[in-house]
């Protein structure tokens, strides 16, 4: 049988239909203004990918912020237990998940069961997420999907010491109208947002297994100062796109 999740966030949308809890097709598109339609769009991109219709569904589990308002899901679960179920199918050794969402930033522990034990996230401060990353390659008129390869190229090491986006976005105006290299500064970026998600992360205590997932994951930029600053060697998901593991989640959670 086919069963699908559908994860609506603050910035994309995620769509995964799984068969034995094999990711057969997925889908992720912009999230647009109202929830009902981002669901019904990635949705149809996903069914299209695997060839099938919605009625070839046995279930569609919704996640994520705007997942009350996915007209054919299901249920609903969290996106904590999501992230967890689709973390820990992709790497039963995992025992914690860093999730790096849009708006939000998660740190969930689970056991050798997959089952959440504790977990913490921010969603009152744009710091430490997605749209950080988005204000500041605005700032910097950098694409954002360039910020990885860009850093490579950094040579000085700075420091942004402002956590909140607003103070951090003027000390980054700053540092290049003084003159400093933009790879120096995404560098910089990177390793400030790093230390206020390990911050996060070390109040559920951090284990030696830890993983990356949300869209964030794939910068490679942030990826490596995240491992630095929780001083563990952090793995990436074997075989799922980080950026669809909460909708991945939800599918094996309906499934079951």
């Amino acid at each position: 049988m086919f069963h699908a999740g559908c994860d609506i966030g603050s910035m994309t949308a995620k769509a995964v239909i799984i068969e034995n809890s094999t990711i057969i097709a997925e889908a992720v598109i912009p999230t647009m203004i109202k929830p009902a339609e981002s669901a019904e769009a990635v949705m149809a991109a996903a069914l299209e990918k695997a060839s099938l219709s919605i009625d070839s569904l046995a279930s569609v589990t919704g996640t994520g912020y705007g997942s009350e308002k996915i007209p054919f899901a299901d249920t609903v679960i969290s996106e904590i237990s999501c992230h967890a179920a689709g973390a820990f199918a992709a790497n039963p050794d995992v025992r914690m998940i860093i999730d790096i969402g849009g708006q939000d930033a998660k740190a969930i522990r689970i056991d050798k069961e997959g089952a959440v034990v504790r977990y913490l996230y921010n969603d009152k401060c744009a710091s430490g997420t997605g749209r950080f990353l988005e204000i500041m390659a605005e700032a910097m008129d950098v694409p954002i999907e360039e910020m990885a390869f860009m850093e490579k190229k950094s040579k000085e090491e700075l420091s942004i010491s402002n956590q909140c986006v607003i103070f951090a976005e003027t000390e980054v105006v700053s540092l290049l109208n003084e003159g400093k290299a933009v790879p120096d500064v995404i560098k910089a970026l990177h390793n400030a947002m790093a230390k206020r998600v390990a911050s996060l992360a070390r109040g559920v205590e951090v284990e030696s297994q830890v993983v990356m997932s949300g869209g964030v994951a794939r910068n490679g930029g942030v990826f490596r100062a995240l491992g630095e600053a929780l001083k563990v060697d952090l793995k990436q998901l074997d075989n799922v796109n980080p950026q669809v593991t909460g909708a991945y989640g939800a599918a094996l959670l309906g499934s079951r």
